[in-house]
This record gives C-alpha cells, structure tokens and sequence, in this order.
C-alpha cells in the first residue's frame, strides 16, 4: 500500500512488480500524479490490465475499510531492522511517499509494527521508494513461501 505516493515511475514500477508477484497494490490518496501520466505508464509497460489496482480517497478511507486487517509500516526512522517481522498472510505492507515517508501521526503508537531497512552507509538517509517496495514484498514472500524454487 502507498500512501500518498508523489513519483510516476516509482509508482509504475511498484504496479509492474505487484503484477509480477500476484499481489494487489492500494493508492490511498491524495496522489501527488494523474493515473494517466505517461511516466506511470511507461513505467508499468503493458503490465497494467494485470494490476489489481485499488484507489482510495485518504488513509482514513483504506484504515476504515480495512480496521481488522494486519499493517506492517516501513520507516526510514524506525528502530528494528524489516528482518525481525514475522510475516502472516493477508498483511499490508504500507510505504510513505518519496519526499515524506509516513506521516508522524500515522507512526504514533505503532513502534511494534513499524520497521526499517538497514542502509550502511551514513551518506545515504533512505532508498527508493521502488527499491523499498521490492525488497520488502520479497522478504514477505519468502518468510511465508509463497515463491517459486525454480
């Protein structure tokens, strides 16, 4: 799930690698971008017609819908590595937006499900929101074998 997510093609690229994995991918609003754009386009190729998309208006529309459900929040700012989170089925993985991340308010009171990536390197604050994506939604299929052995 990406909340209020502002690039096209980090958008693009999560939605063709939601489409590679078979997992549905949630927008919750306001997008910082027109579904049209050409950039999310581009990015996604011609995997769209096999996103399951769903939009949602702001986080308190997709957390309402969505009350009895499992997040796991991802955090530049957060203080366990995502290699500790015991993955169950059904769980959303939740990302802020490229400038922002999640917003504070949002983190507030949820230090037990929020988790980071590990980044080496002082000169580096965070990784891209599509790198992000990719490696957490891998960890989560793995944890649960959920991937081909081939």
């Amino acid at each position: 799930m990406l909340l209020q997510p502002e690039i096209p093609p980090n958008t693009g690229s999560i939605a063709r690698l939601c489409a590679a994995i078979g997992v549905r991918l949630h927008l919750v609003g306001p997008l910082g971008f027109s579904l049209e754009d050409r950039y999310l386009k581009r990015a996604g190729l011609d995997y769209w017609p096999h996103v399951d998309l769903r939009v949602h208006d702001h986080w308190q529309q997709f957390a309402t819908e969505h009350a009895a459900e499992h997040f796991v929040l991802y955090s530049a700012r957060a203080a366990r590595s995502y290699l500790s989170i015991a993955h169950v089925p059904g769980e959303y993985l939740v990302f802020g937006s490229e400038t922002r991340g999640l917003p504070q308010s949002l983190l507030a009171g949820r230090e037990d499900a929020t988790y980071m990536i590990p980044i080496v390197s002082p000169h580096v604050r965070s990784l891209n929101l599509a790198n992000a994506v990719s490696i957490a939604a891998y960890d989560a299929l793995r944890c649960l074998e959920c991937l081909p052995t081939r």
